[in-house]
């Protein structure tokens, strides 16, 4: 049962010695952070997020200034527009054994309230290291069941120990906080995806909100139920013990997370892979006669939408992504817009694909087998690892580039050169604000 194994976790990561990065896991916090920012400026540039940014200033004013957004708001309100606008596009960062994205829900905490006390780069990135190992072992842990989607979930408990890390928590306080949100933990639905409503990149936001709402209510002396982990991995979730270990004290895993080159859900990504080296052959989308794709199970479990019509439903869409790529030779966030989505070529080509699911010997095992037909006749790709794998990382220049991307709308005397050189090398003193201006 997870309980016991949780709290060690918390120990060792609110020791003293917690706080000083090791080199390897500072760079890829640092990476973590210029990733998800860009995301999150992205994200800031439709209308919905407009919207949400200045309806939350007319309640919920305050001190938090972000980029990309033109209104202060309170901690929480400044949390959760920015767990929104970093989901948007469906960019963010994953760790795959633990199916989703730690450092997505331990970066708006992590942020916010760093902005909000006036802290420093050094602090928001051990708050986001803290919330990603925690949120990424009890991921591998809590399995959600069929339905469900896994952002909202567990990834709370990553916002939790980043409140606790920048809110200065002793370890007790964050696992009675990590407890109290077992407590009501919700049942995300995979639902909107497959009907395409955005309510789903709320999940996220809502957690964030939650996270900081549970460190301070702790912090007040609220008081909180031991066993709520237990209680909830066998009510919920239906286990019994059976599933695997959480890794232990010592072991990083935000060295073993991947950053996306696609906008698309991770499991997307190997057929679009395999579609972009078919093109590098030389050869038409335009010649296509017949297309198949065989890929473990999960990514048809998660991205088995045909036919979307919508930019949600799309980024969770394995024909959809294949076809784009195909016809579009990217798969960025303007790969959703509602001409892409019409283009009859790529609608030609999703219906044309057909998708099988193999079970391979290791279930872990990722992959795609792409086998394309043209007049030519057949030629088929594989593809098992990607760009953003732990053994096949982006390179630097990448997370710039995409960093670059995704954050270069923004006008005025602010540049995303010199804030991607401060986030990769600024000091670890250096006050956040100061970062990201």
């Amino acid at each position: 049962m997870p309980t016991a194994e949780t709290a060690n976790v918390v120990e060792w990561l609110f020791s003293p010695d917690s706080a000083e990065l090791e080199p390897d896991v500072e760079l890829a916090a640092r990476r973590l952070l210029l990733d998800t920012l860009g995301c999150m400026i992205g994200g800031a540039s439709k209308p919905e997020l407009e919207a949400l940014g200045a309806s939350l200033a007319r309640f919920e004013a305050g001190s938090v200034r972000l980029p990309g957004l033109p209104h202060s708001l309170t901690p929480q309100a400044a949390a959760y527009w920015s767990a929104m606008a970093a989901t948007w596009d469906e960019a963010c960062e994953g760790l795959a054994r633990a199916h989703g994205r730690p450092g997505l829900h331990s970066f708006p905490v992590a942020v916010a309230l760093t902005l909000a006390t006036n802290g420093t780069l050094g602090d928001a990135l051990v708050a986001l290291v803290r919330g990603y190992e925690l949120a990424g072992r009890l991921g591998e842990r809590l399995r959600i069941v069929d339905g469900m989607h896994v952002d909202g979930t567990w990834g709370t408990f990553g916002g939790v120990a980043a409140a606790g890390s920048v809110l200065g928590c002793p370890a007790d306080t964050v696992m009675s906080a990590v407890e109290a949100a077992a407590c009501q933990t919700p049942v995300s639905l995979y639902l909107p995806v497959a009907q395409g409503a955005t309510i789903r990149n709320s999940y996220v936001a809502e957690s964030a909100r939650r996270a900081i709402g549970l460190v301070t209510a702790v912090e007040s002396g609220v008081t909180v139920p031991v066993g709520a982990l237990d209680v909830f991995d066998t009510l919920a979730l239906g286990n019994k013990g059976e599933a695997a270990t959480l890794a232990p004290p010592g072991e990083w895993l935000i060295t073993q997370g991947y950053l996306k080159p696609f906008a698309a859900v991770r499991h997307v990504h190997y057929g679009a892979e395999a579609a972009s080296q078919w093109l590098a052959g030389g050869e038409k989308a335009a010649d296509i006669t017949d297309l198949h794709v065989d890929v473990y199970p999960e990514a048809i479990t998660y991205c088995g939408n045909r036919a979307p019509d919508t930019a949600i439903a799309a980024q969770f869409s394995l024909t959809y992504g294949i076809a784009r790529m195909l016809t579009g030779g990217d798969l960025g966030p303007k790969s959703y817009t509602t001409e892409v989505l019409a283009d009859p070529e790529l609608r030609r080509l999703e219906q044309l694909l057909t998708v099988a699911g193999q079970s391979a010997t290791d279930p872990d095992q990722r992959y795609a087998e792409l086998r394309i037909t043209t007049a030519a006749g057949d030629r088929s790709i594989r593809v098992e690892r990607v760009v953003g794998d732990t053994d096949n990382p982006m390179s630097t220049d990448q997370v710039v580039a995409k960093f670059r991307s995704y954050a270069g709308w923004l006008a005025g005397d602010w540049s995303a050169e010199a804030v991607a050189d401060k986030v990769l090398h600024g000091s670890l003193k250096m006050s956040l604000t100061e970062t990201f201006d």
